[in-house]
């Protein structure tokens, strides 16, 4: 079967290619493993560089947005996450750009109002074609905004199980998740996701999933996405496909793989000893493309976990492949690193009291950081507001089961001046069984004009859509790039050098149209806690100042 350009497609049609399809399609999830893998520090300069080597691999889909992507792109100046969009849809015209959105957490760590879901959903939907969305408790109302400004935009909506193991975690519970979904969006223009997070279950356990839902739901698109934590999400991925799943997540070989997705060629190799012949793909592409990124990797090796390998305890601690690099680094800078495994310890604990729900972000963090917090300060003695948060139901319910009375009166009454009990304030601020608290709507003309008070000139809906998800870390970005301009075109060897550059230095790089830059650094001075440097760039004289660092006492 001869692939047609997929976005030229309508919807209908795009999902119709992908049921008929004979063997699998792999969609490239670079956006991961910058995540999982280099802590979301992957620059375009990075992704363009090897653009038009991945467009002509034959994938379904690029994932370059999403998840903690956004944010992380704002707190570290590196780009406009619309800028980076509309860069890749330029350097990918082949391919569908795809993101991963929390539900109605969608890009960041709490419920957003419905009007910024949707407001935000449809600003990115003129990029992205592809939405693969969660929610971390399978509370499937939380996908609801979103797939259907998705949907109504005629791009192609993966709501996703968050998949988990123990007693809990059976075909049943899966399959009446699937049926949620069915009845809230479809089955005919949808792609149905496993989004096995923390790398769990053998590859019979996925397969044995994967052939329930096509048993009971046969018309639905499969895909799944996994983790290589365990260093076994390759047998997991063949025996998803071998069992009926048509789309599988993957990494570049030799970028990423540790706590991201496992590598595509390795997928292809091992799936032709089985008769999948990789129909579509250009593999002289697939390795030219690993071949440039093994050179950049070098540049991003600060970034990585010191941990690295695979990591079978997984299956004991649950933490997605982002998460436990994280884990690492955190425990590394508060010194409990030598007591890393007590924490891990004590997360399994806490997953258990706490319904054994899914540890995938949002969720992540508030078990990642209840673990650590009654490692040092006792259990349950610190808990943190969007632990209170999650026990009041304003995530949604607790799928399996409630947590036991006891951790409700400690984490709810910590605090409280008032002298109200736990079970009162789980009536009065609770949002009940059934119902998930929605937080307030947006004034979007007011945020607008603070938004145009702080920057001192009018601003764009895309900006304000950056705003109203991520306010104080995007007035700081737009205050940045004024200043600094478009710094993304900087190679990661020089956005990345520490320390100062010698006067008289060259810097000399080409962008992303293969145009030639030109810096002189002139000179650096410092005086009145700032630095001042001064350069000629592309034969422009500039001056630039920075507040130095306050030295710690």
């Amino acid at each position: 079967m001869s692939r047609p350009l997929l976005k030229d497609l309508p919807l209908h049609d795009r999902i119709a290619f992908v049921r008929e399809y004979e063997g699998y399609l792999l969609t490239n999830n670079e956006r991961d493993v910058s995540q999982s893998d280099f802590k979301g520090r992957i620059m375009p300069w990075t992704t363009l560089r090897v653009a038009s080597l991945r467009d002509e691999v034959g994938y379904f889909a690029f994932e370059i947005s999403g998840g903690a992507s956004v944010h992380v792109d704002l707190m570290r100046k590196q780009i406009n996450p619309f800028e980076k969009l509309r860069l890749v849809r330029e350097a990918m015209p082949k391919t569908l750009i795809q993101a991963v959105c929390r539900g109605h957490s969608l890009f960041g760590y709490r419920p957003y109002p419905e009007k910024v879901i949707r407001f935000a959903v449809k600003l990115f939907a003129q990029y992205i074609d592809v939405w693969r969305c969660y929610d971390f408790l399978n509370h499937i109302d939380n996908l609801a905004v979103v797939g259907e400004e998705v949907i109504k935009a005629g791009k192609i909506f993966i709501p996703s199980l968050c998949f988990g193991i123990g007693p809990e975690h059976t075909n049943e519970f899966y399959l009446s998740k699937v049926q949620e979904i069915v009845n809230r969006f479809g089955k005919e223009d949808i792609i149905l996701g496993i989004k096995n997070h923390s790398a769990l279950g053998t590859p019979e356990r996925i397969a044995d999933l994967v052939r329930a839902i096509r048993s009971d739901f046969p018309e639905l698109v499969i895909a799944y996405h996994g983790h290589n934590t365990d260093g076994n999400d390759l047998a997991r991925m063949m025996s998803a496909v071998r069992a009926g799943a048509k789309i599988v997540e993957v990494s570049d070989h030799g970028f990423g793989a540790w706590y991201s997705q496992a590598p595509a060629l390795s997928f292809v190799q091992t799936m032709e000893d089985y008769g999948y012949e990789p129909k579509g793909l250009n593999l002289d592409a697939m390795i030219q493309t690993s071949d440039i990124l093994r050179q950049e990797r070098r540049y991003y090796e600060r970034f990585e976990s010191p941990f690295k390998g695979v990591d079978p305890l997984v299956r004991r601690h649950k933490l997605t492949g982002g998460a436990v690099s994280m884990a690492y680094e955190q425990a590394e800078q508060i010194g409990l690193l030598p007591r890393i495994h007590e924490v891990f310890q004590e997360l399994a604990q806490v997953i258990r009291e706490l319904g054994n729900i899914w540890p995938v972000t949002p969720g992540s963090q508030i078990l990642w950081s209840t673990a650590l917090s009654n490692v040092l300060y006792g259990r349950y003695e610190q808990p943190s507001d969007d632990l209170k948060r999650l026990l009041l139901g304003h995530y949604g319910p607790f799928p399996f089961y409630d947590p036991p009375e006891w951790i409700y009166e400690k984490v709810l009454e910590k605090g409280r001046t008032d002298g109200k009990k736990w079970h009162k304030i789980l009536a009065e601020e609770g949002s009940g069984a059934l119902k998930t608290r929605r937080p307030p709507e947006e004034d979007f003309e007011a945020r607008k004009q603070e938004l145009e008070k702080e920057l001192g000139r009018t601003v764009t809906d895309e900006e304000l859509c950056l705003y109203l998800m991520f306010p104080r870390d995007a007035v700081n970005y737009l205050r940045f790039e004024r200043q600094f301009g478009k710094t993304w075109l900087l190679p990661p060897n020089v956005w990345y050098h520490r320390g100062r550059f010698q006067d008289g230095t060259r810097i000399t790089f080409v962008d992303d149209k293969g145009k030639s830059h030109y810096i002189d650094i002139v000179s650096t001075q410092e005086a009145a806690g700032i630095c001042k440097t001064s350069c000629i760039v592309d034969y422009h004289f500039k001056t630039f100042s920075v507040p130095l660092p306050v030295k710690a006492s």
